[in-house]
């Protein structure tokens, strides 16, 4: 039975910030409560281009997609999503095959209302309520196994979530579940908060006070979870040197270098 919109309110917490909202409130989006703004504003003070940190993010999501398509992909499982925005993944990967299947895969409630509610009319698309540290039951989904053939190339996305997951949770054990499933031919696509400054290590304390995750790991570590996977040029690097559409500064910001990125091919 279809979830009424009393019972997925219900399940919103507005007493705390949500990863999937203080994303959207970043993005400028309207899907969020003051607490999450709250939250935004005690990260400004740290790092007062998280704004732009999160369109940096966005920009290397859909030069990702296109990439991947290029290379034949045309299924994705899009893990950690967040609310729908502008240029969502199926916009970016249908835009350029019609044909490309996508399944967001989020924990928070609000993301399944405003996710079906976009989506309803797109039948190579569906939203999954999931924690994506349970990897058996979201490839056990219903709508994954009906949208992804696992016999076919999976562009497996982890953009902006892994660091979410505390070093305890196992995120390397994850991702090795996720691409255990899919087939040689797929690809791997992460981007990840960065200690790779004084201010991202005082930005840390703050999501972990705040939020109560926000792992900034380091540039070793992050690439660390393509391990076994044929990691494509550039490697892991700052979001905007991630394959740019045009010219990048000579240096980077302290927001520019807040996030890395890239993907891997499993072989």
């Amino acid at each position: 039975m279809a979830e009424t919109p009393d019972q997925w309110k219900s399940a919103i917490d507005t007493t705390r910030p949500s990863i999937a909202r203080a994303y959207d409130v970043v993005l400028n989006g309207k899907d969020n409560f003051e607490v999450d703004r709250a939250f935004v504003a005690e990260i400004v003070k740290v790092v007062p281009e998280i704004y732009d940190v999160a369109t940096y993010n966005r920009q290397i999501l859909g030069r990702g997609v296109r990439f991947l398509v290029e290379q034949g992909v045309s299924q994705f499982i899009d893990l950690g999503s967040g609310l729908p925005t502008l240029e969502n993944t199926h916009h970016v990967a249908q835009r350029a095959n019609p044909e490309s299947r996508v399944v967001y895969v989020d924990n928070d409630p609000m993301v399944l209302a405003h996710g079906r509610a976009l989506l309803a009319e797109n039948e190579r698309t569906a939203v999954v309520t999931s924690d994506l540290r349970d990897p058996s039951a979201i490839l056990a989904d219903k709508d994954v196994r009906r949208l992804i053939d696992m016999d076919q190339p999976v562009g497996v996305m982890l953009v902006g979530i892994l660091h979410h997951l505390h070093d305890d949770e196992d995120p390397q054990g994850i991702v090795e579940k996720y691409m255990a499933a899919v087939p040689s031919g797929s690809y791997l696509f992460i981007t990840h908060f960065c200690a790779s400054s004084e201010e991202s290590r005082e930005a840390e304390k703050k999501y972990l006070a705040l939020l109560g995750t926000g792992r900034f790991r380091t540039e070793k570590e992050i690439t660390g979870f393509f391990d076994g996977f044929e990691l494509l040029e550039p490697g892991v690097v700052p979001l905007p040197l991630w394959r740019p559409d045009g010219p990048v500064p000579a240096e980077l910001t302290v927001g520019q270098r807040l996030m890395y990125g890239g993907i891997a091919r499993k072989p």
